[in-house]
């Protein structure tokens, strides 16, 4: 007979062995080689079925074979001593403590975190990024607090048909069988959170904490015998649900969020968070609360609430498409912005904060950079991207001058880089001279060798899982070589990642797997979205391609990619493959993870790849940039692709001397030395720190001072500009001072004549802008010079400045205003401005 429900009982350890309990439950383990050699030495066979989760594994060690371990002398010396370096890993100064004026704590929200893969809580990129966020920033010793929620069933585990179709299950997950434990209040009982619900009902939360090293990961958990039965469906799964569901879920970690940090600082003396990072916009209601928060504590009105908010929150942005942007119906969230949710704050401001061209739509985006006095893309490129997709929110300034600056993600180096890397070559930035290539070429071959004894083991398990039989896969032992080159393409399925770009020319792609002097071998791996049936067709071409009994010793689909599968590829594969459609991808971290392991990349320039490719760390794949047909675009790279294969990657890779690839072990050589130290995570959170919390913090100070003073005076003055903004006007300019054949570098006096409708000068800036102009008078390379206020005259301020002209050629030049102020974060954020 089916058990009703499973639940998981720990188990009782020994007195001597007690630290094993803290050691296995803090997820530092997962990036501290010492700690997992030390669980997979207790029972090396409970630690494989116990898929390397040493909660499980504690579990599964029978009472006797425990009380045997307690009598290891040297065993038990070996617990304390891990146990006594866990200890001082989370209680000893770090970089964060060295540094002054940094914030005391900082909040992250994140829709899902990939710490591990025993806390199965992420289905990507994003996640896993979240993930590597949060551990860098216990190496570094940052005070944060992860928050997010803590999903029933986490995400779908993929499986194949026997046709090659994509299908989903989702195994509920036993919170007393993860990594966590309930956040309790003083009195013993657990901490709920509670957020309103439309007709009067209410959502509760319970909260998990995980602990990432120092960092302590708060986890929304919905199912609870509080909620009526539909509510304690709200945390079921990762992205399901229709937009009912999602907005529900987003409320949850948005305001349910912020309400479970303030439980956890009063339960824990965690200093209270100075800045707000929204890591994308599903947790962007998380500024509504807080504008509630001061609303009522504080006595400030919504404008001075809002002030206050902003200059401590950061927004990060993920997407470069529209369609990545999470958009709700305005009707559905008035009715769940309700004065039950949020008392007292305006419904009309609330729904203005998601506002966008499409009146009937609320865009979460757009909240989060109405909410956040700082915002940042996550890669140069996207950056770049991010400024022209949002450009929209700050009309009338150029592209270059929208206030959305980047970050350029990272990897966290002890999770994603194997133990024999770091073993050989050391530290990242440390020199390679010490090492010959023969050695470097040696340790490549051994991790490809693991690689390969994965992928047939995977393979076997995935047919049977399709329905074959034991006796008809003989032929899965010989799948893959440990001496062919080896390309992995593995993330998620969207389109525009272009999967089946390598189906292009099918006949092409099996000549290149089956050269009899240069083969390739290629491991494909990657989730559909569950309700993306174009994604599925995807992988069942592939799949299908895969099952060629002529090619699938060398090529491969591997099911239900995740954190542990991603490690083998990492870790083995020679070359990493990726071809978006270029600006599509945002960043796409899997390629960093793979140069940590000394492959190289082949890859579209976009992303982090577009700034870090320097011509000796991999290869550019050549975009058709320009080609709208893209049926052709996608003929023309994907002949690229090919072409690099055959003609620069298999050489490279085959051309040997004294066994070993010279030109091969140089380009690794280099990749080490070069990309190793800044891909690391350490250094984005760095950044991060540096640029943007302490700033934040600074700012957040600034305006909370005296009574919130600074919020009331920038409110104030808000109110000031938004009354008179629209009568303010430039009406006069002229130029003079330039001799009839003006030269570079040549003084040009500018002067304006502005109307300030009621603003002083002191409330603005005017620019004079000078730079080469086209045909159609647009500016561009422009030179800003801030103009001096020279008086008034006829009732209008005078503003003049001295301009060296700095081109040569066709120029131009014209004046505008913006507003100034010292709480402002730049000219740009308020999106005003006045063109002569």
């Amino acid at each position: 007979m089916r058990a009703l429900r499973r639940f998981t009982v720990r188990a009782q350890l020994p007195e001597r062995l007690a630290p094993l309990q803290t050691l296995a439950t803090n997820l530092r383990w997962s990036w501290h080689p010492a700690t997992r050699e030390l669980f997979a030495t207790l029972d090396p066979a409970a630690w494989e079925r116990s898929g390397e989760d040493p909660v499980r594994l504690l579990g599964e060690i029978p009472t006797a074979r425990l009380t045997e371990l307690a009598e290891d002398t040297e065993l038990v010396q070996t617990v304390a001593g891990l146990a006594a370096d866990l200890e001082r890993y989370l209680t000893e100064d770090r970089w964060y403590q060295g540094e002054e004026g940094l914030p005391a704590g900082i909040a992250y929200f994140s829709m899902e975190f990939g710490v591990s893969e025993v806390l199965p809580n992420y289905s990507g990129g994003l996640g896993v990024l979240a993930g590597d966020h949060l551990k860098a920033a216990s190496d570094l010793g940052v005070p944060l607090i992860g928050v997010g929620l803590l999903y029933q069933s986490g995400y779908f585990r993929q499986s194949l048909s026997l046709d090659g179709w994509q299908l989903e299950h989702y195994p509920v997950l036993d919170p007393q069988g993860l990594p966590l434990q309930l956040l309790t209040g003083a009195d013993g009982a657990p901490a709920i959170v509670e957020v309103a619900m439309p007709e009067g009902r209410t959502l509760a939360a319970r909260v998990w904490q995980a602990a990432v090293g120092r960092v302590p990961l708060l986890l929304l958990d919905a199912d609870i015998e509080a909620n009526d039965a539909d509510l304690r469906t709200v945390t079921d799964r990762l992205y399901g649900g229709d937009q009912d569901h999602r907005i529900k879920q987003e409320i949850l970690i948005g305001v349910g969020g912020v309400r479970a940090v303030r439980a956890y600082c009063a339960a824990t003396g965690h200093p209270e968070p100075e800045v707000f990072h929204t890591n994308e916009g599903h947790a962007g209601f998380l500024g509504l609360e807080r504008i509630r928060e001061l609303q009522s504590s504080k006595r400030l009105d919504f404008d001075q609430a809002l002030s206050a908010v902003r200059s401590g929150t950061v927004f990060t942005t993920h997407t470069p498409v529209p369609a990545g942007i999470d958009r709700f119906p305005v009707d559905l969230v008035r009715r769940y912005l309700t004065d039950a949710l949020l008392p007292g704050l305006p419904t009309d401001r609330l729904l203005a904060m998601g506002a966008e061209d499409d009146p009937a739509m609320f865009n979460m985006a757009h909240m989060g950079m109405r909410l956040a006095q700082r915002a940042n893309g996550v890669s140069k490129l996207h950056g770049e991207v991010s400024r022209g997709m949002f450009g929209g929110l700050w009309r009338g300034f150029d592209a270059d001058e929208v206030p959305i600056g980047s970050v350029t993600n990272g990897v966290h180096g002890h999770t994603w880089e194997a133990a024999e890397v770091s073993g050989l070559i050391g530290e990242p930035g440390a020199s390679l001279d010490h090492v010959g290539d023969a050695e470097l070429w040696g340790l490549r071959n051994a991790l490809r060798a693991r690689l390969v004894d994965e992928v047939r083991r995977r393979v076997r398990a995935a047919w049977l899982e399709r329905g074959a039989s034991t006796p008809e896969l003989g032929w899965t032992d010989h799948v893959f070589d440990p001496d062919v080159l080896t390309v992995g393409f593995a993330r998620r399925v969207p389109t525009y990642k272009r999967l089946t770009l390598m189906l292009r020319d099918p006949a092409r792609l099996r000549d290149l797997l089956l050269d009899p002097h240069r083969p390739v071998q290629l491991i494909v791996a990657g989730k559909s979205h569950p309700a993306d049936d174009g994604g599925k067709a995807l992988i069942q071409q592939i799949v299908r391609f895969a099952d060629d009994p002529a090619v699938r010793h060398r090529i491969v689909f591997l099911p239900d990619y995740d954190m542990s599968m991603a490690r083998y590829l990492y870790w083995g594969c020679d070359v990493w493959l990726n071809n978006p459609l270029r600006p599509l991808e945002a960043c796409g971290t899997s390629g960093m993870k793979s140069a940590l392991n000394g492959g190289l990349n082949l890859s579209i320039r976009d992303g982090w790849w577009d700034e870090l490719y320097d011509g000796g760390n991999g290869w550019a794949i050549p975009t058709a940039d320009g080609i709208d047909d893209p049926h052709k675009r996608d003929d023309l790279e994907a002949q690229a692709l090919y072409e690099l294969l055959a003609t620069q990657v298999a050489p490279a890779f085959y051309e040997r001397d004294s066994g070993v690839p010279p030109k091969w072990t140089g380009l690794v050589r280099h990749t080490w030395e070069t990309l190793r130290p800044q891909v690391q995570a350490t250094r984005m959170v760095r950044e991060y720190v540096e640029n943007w919390y302490a700033p934040a913090a600074e700012a957040a100070r600034t305006v909370t001072a005296s009574d919130y003073a600074g919020a009331k005076e920038i409110a104030s003055y808000r109110e000031k500009l938004n009354t008179a903004w629209t009568k303010v006007q430039v009406t006069g300019v002229d130029a003079s001072g330039l001799p009839d054949t003006p030269v570079v570098g040549a003084p040009m006096t500018v002067r304006a004549a502005v109307d300030l409708g009621g603003l002083s000068p002191e409330d603005v800036i005017v620019e004079a802008i000078v730079g080469r102009v086209d045909e159609a008078d647009e500016l561009d390379d422009t030179v800003r010079v801030a103009m001096k206020h020279v008086g008034a005259t006829d009732g209008a301020d005078r503003f003049e400045a001295v301009v060296p002209l700095p081109h040569a050629g066709l120029a131009g030049y014209t004046v505008r205003v913006l507003p100034q102020h010292p709480l402002l974060a730049s000219p740009a954020e308020l999106g005003k401005v006045v063109l002569a």
